[in-house]
């Protein structure tokens, strides 16, 4: 019996749980993607740029992060535009510009739970319904049942289990894999931006300025 049949002989059950795996796949597909892109040196970049701001060169600091797609950059880049305001505004556009980093990359997790939650329930919701085709059909046979009578019912509650855990165990492997990275990277964000924070202040106490031209340069 080759696959497709086996996901035939599960029932209308089978087509949810198949439905609950492509958007499952295509959660973890986008989270790499996106997990790939935020991902960066952290030694490397907290040196370029510490380098440019004790150099008194914010706007040097924003054009070399133009060519940074990472969400660390853009809170970087969004911060450094607020300097000339003070350190409570750069604070301030730090966690800003963070909250909503974060919730990009966090979009979409919720999916990726709830079909690791759904997929194993829709799976024993087949066990379920097999059973009760399965003692139906003794019924209707007046208790005169064989066992291939009864193979119908039998195939459909135990294959829609192992399709459900199939789905689930992999969707919920992958939550947790993704949600440590996520977390590693706001660790990453949350160190590279108190080192911004602290070189603008350590340049200040130096007695250094930064004139209102640096911060021509556009988004």
């Amino acid at each position: 019996m080759n696959l497709m049949e086996m996901f035939l002989k599960g029932g209308l059950i089978m087509w949810p749980i198949l439905l609950l795996s492509v958007i499952g796949l295509a959660v973890i597909i986008e989270k790499l993607l996106s997990l790939r892109k935020a991902k960066v040196n952290v030694p490397k970049f907290i040196l370029t740029v510490e380098t440019l701001l004790r150099k008194n060169d914010v706007a040097g600091t924003i054009q070399v992060l133009k060519g940074e797609k990472s969400p660390i950059a853009v809170i970087i880049k969004k911060a450094l535009r607020k300097h000339k305001y003070g350190y409570q505004r750069v604070r301030e556009a730090i966690e800003d510009s963070g909250n909503q980093e974060v919730g990009k990359l966090e979009r979409g997790m919720w999916v990726l739970a709830t079909v690791a939650g759904a997929a194993p329930l829709l799976g024993f919701l087949g066990t379920v319904t097999g059973m009760v085709t399965a003692f139906m059909t003794v019924e209707h046979l007046q208790g005169n049942a064989t066992p291939a009578d009864l193979a119908a019912g039998i195939y459909e509650a135990l294959i829609t289990t192992v399709f459900g855990l199939v789905v689930g165990i992999p969707a919920l492997i992958a939550y947790n894999y993704l949600l440590s990275q996520i977390n590693k990277v706001v660790l990453d964000m949350e160190a590279i931006s108190t080192d911004v924070i602290d070189t603008l202040e350590d340049v200040s106490h130096g007695n250094k300025t930064v004139t209102s031209s640096e911060f021509d340069v556009d988004m």
